[in-house]
């Protein structure tokens, strides 16, 4: 354990990739594989879980501490992370627990804390308090509460594993992927260079593309590229593999009992197929918009009337796998040419395939693109027509060309404390729209400005509040910002009757006077009328 939270703050310290690869390799190449698992398990995302919640924390600190619970919360809010709060309060000054091996912490003592009364995991945990140091109280707190994290991607983590293993990264993310347990026999079947015996299907790791920030001119010539709409759905893989049908997310979750009609589809591919698209909801000839999907989201069985009202699709614009073939290393021309002919053995209207679009030159391409909004899509795709499949984001052969964003001028109306790093400043922000007389909240964005701009609106916040409701602050309506955000629907559940889609800062506007800022309803004007309510 003691080694896992010295990784922890090494990662934690340095914004150094080098480093934080180096420090894994070292950390994996010297604790036993069993603990390597676990690791892993919590650095690449996954987390126990569940069971103790910060409340609980804060519970068991006053108990321990004596402290008044509204000296707690001022503290909570200096700090702005309440398992850090709790581990600066009851840590110690020196570790006087013997050390046990990460594993052994997990296993034989967190997880069997599951089936205890909250009182009994109370005095167990101050126990644990009364004998760490700060740093590991943290780490411990965080663990147990579900929320570990740390500053390195998922990608990082593989990249430090593939150099132990010296196993291509490629070869080592795919057998990360999914779900998997951690534990000593699978860890090291994964870095072996045979890999699993098992043959539990699992998804591909995804190629993700980069925006296009360039001129269209300086990645070569058009006859090199294919371009396709960029749809606004799921990124998910349908496959057909071992008498198996799987339908995964980018988020490595499956969500095949989410899409029954989808998973129908799915056992009329071939067998040993694996297809990449997106999925969406479709209707008359044409997506819905990204609302209508989300009601398909987080229902481990939809009803008919959902799956009436919500009708989805799967759009395939890649082929990974045939007849149990991996085709990622063949060029995306053969890939796509392949997939069309797949689709004429399915012939299901649920199936659909991503239509190359055709152009001539850079011009044409941007005048297809002017007319993606009309599409229902956000863009357009450019890929280049001998590209394989790669893993992750790489830059070069897959970009992203998206639509202008919508934008609209709001007048800050209530701020926030943000969290870690930022806890101590107003960096959340709630943005209100005129109707009438009347500022009504219609976005909440926190990203966007340069950290001067930051301070420099901290500083407004903390002299122009006029209303406190805990940690919010409701303020004079002056500052005027420029929001951009991707698309919008009317809502039925929020106040202004409108929701916007990845709202984010895009300008503070010290040009115009409040009064100057968009209505509700030139908001609404944006909206597509043949949208479904929300």
């Amino acid at each position: 354990m003691k080694k896992f939270v010295a990784l922890f703050q090494a990662l934690d310290t340095t914004t150094s990739t080098n480093a934080k690869v180096a420090g894994m390799v070292e950390y994996f190449q010297t604790v036993p594989t069993a603990d390597a698992a676990w690791a892993t398990y919590f650095l690449t995302g996954e987390r126990i879980k569940r069971f103790i919640t910060s409340r609980d924390l804060q519970n068991w600190a006053i108990e321990m501490t004596g402290m008044p619970e509204w000296l707690f919360k001022d503290a909570y809010h200096t700090v702005g992370d309440t398992a850090e709060t709790v581990a600066l309060l009851v840590g110690q000054a020196h570790s006087n627990m013997q050390d046990k091996s990460l594993q052994e912490w997990i296993e034989r003592e967190i997880l069997p804390l599951m089936p205890l009364s909250k009182p009994e995991q109370g005095e167990r945990v101050k126990q644990w308090w009364r004998e760490l140091d700060t740093a590991e109280c943290f780490v411990l707190n965080k663990i147990i509460t579900g929320a570990f994290r740390v500053g390195v991607s998922k990608a990082l983590v593989l990249r430090a594993l593939a150099q132990v293993a010296q196993l291509e990264p490629a070869i080592v993310a795919h057998r990360f992927i999914g779900a998997w347990q951690p534990s000593a026999e699978f860890f090291q079947a994964a870095l072996s260079p045979a890999g699993h015996t098992s043959a539990a299907p699992r998804p591909y790791p995804f190629y993700l593309a980069y925006p296009l920030e360039q001129t269209l001119e300086s990645i070569g010539e058009p006859e090199e590229w294919l371009a396709e709409w960029k749809w606004d759905g799921i990124r998910g893989q349908m496959m057909h593999q071992g008498g198996e049908v799987l339908i995964w997310s980018r988020g490595e979750e499956l969500v095949t009992a989410q899409f029954p009609e989808l998973e129908e589809l799915a056992r009329r591919l071939p067998e040993g197929a694996v297809l990449d698209g997106e999925i969406l909801a479709w209707a008359n000839d044409a997506p819905l918009d990204f609302a209508a999907l989300q009601k398909r989201l987080g229902r481990k069985k939809p009803g008919a009337a959902v799956m009436r009202e919500s009708p989805v699709v799967f759009m395939a614009y890649d082929l990974l796998q045939y007849s149990g073939e991996d085709w990622r290393e063949r060029p995306l021309h053969a890939r796509k040419s392949r997939l069309t002919q797949l689709a004429a053995q399915v012939e299901d209207t649920r199936l659909m395939f991503s239509p190359i679009l055709q152009f001539q030159s850079w011009e044409d391409l941007g005048q297809l693109r002017a007319q993606a909004r009309a599409q229902s899509v956000e863009g357009l795709m450019l890929k280049r027509r001998e590209s394989t499949y790669q893993v992750g984001r790489k830059k070069g052969d897959w970009w992203k060309w998206k639509i202008d964003p919508y934008t609209i001028d709001a007048v800050l109306l209530y701020a926030q404390p943000g969290s870690g790093r930022r806890a101590n400043l107003y960096t959340d922000y709630t943005f209100a729209l005129w109707q009438g007389d009347e500022l009504v909240p219609v976005a909440k964005a926190y990203s966007g400005l340069t950290d001067s701009e930051i301070n420099r609106v901290d500083n407004w916040v903390r002299r122009n509040t006029v209303e406190r409701f805990g940690p919010v602050r409701s303020v004079k309506p002056e500052l005027v910002f420029e929001l951009a955000f991707e698309n919008i629907a009317f809502s039925k559940r929020h106040k202004s009757g409108v929701a916007v889609r990845f709202p984010r800062i895009k300008r503070w506007r010290e040009d115009k006077p409040f009064r100057e800022a968009d209505t509700l309803d030139n908001l609404k004007a944006l909206i597509n009328t043949t949208a479904p309510a929300t």
